[in-house]
């Protein structure tokens, strides 16, 4: 696994790492997304998470779903457009699993997206992710996760 300046990125996820979004396929068409270590650690302990409803379209680059932490509030955007088809109601009633879980139990939404192998191939691999994230985490001028 991928550690970024103490920041834990799986390897078998793939990333926005601009909008600091992964990505899981889900084997059925379908993607999971959630918010990356760094996402979380630069927000801190998030107080609200509030989804698309299931049924409604998500448009590539829009939000999925607002966050809301201590310190910034804003839009979760996704790199694919679909149709969101799951929310995690968990994460709805206790934000701050995100910050603890951010990759199994912190998970967001699952998409049915409308095009996902052009989405797909515009995401980073988890093997390939440190480059990526060493600029990003430079031009966004953030230290690490620890």
């Amino acid at each position: 696994m991928p550690t970024v300046r103490g920041c834990h990125l799986p390897d078998d996820l793939l990333y926005d790492v601009e909008n600091h979004i992964w990505f899981r396929e889900t084997g059925d068409g379908n993607v999971r997304l959630g918010m990356t270590t760094i996402a979380t650690a630069m927000a801190g302990e998030l107080v609200a998470f509030t989804p698309k409803k299931v049924g409604r379209s998500v448009k590539q680059g829009r939000s999925c779903a607002t966050v809301e932490s201590g310190k910034w509030v804003g839009p979760a955007k996704s790199a694919a457009s679909g149709e969101v088809i799951e929310i995690n109601g968990e994460l709805v009633e206790a934000p701050s699993i995100a910050n603890e879980d951010p990759y199994d139990r912190g998970w967001m939404v699952v998409l049915k997206p409308d095009d996902w192998d052009s989405v797909k191939s515009t995401l980073t691999i988890g093997t390939d992710v440190t480059p990526g994230y060493e600029a990003k985490m430079d031009a966004d001028g953030f230290a690490g996760c620890e």
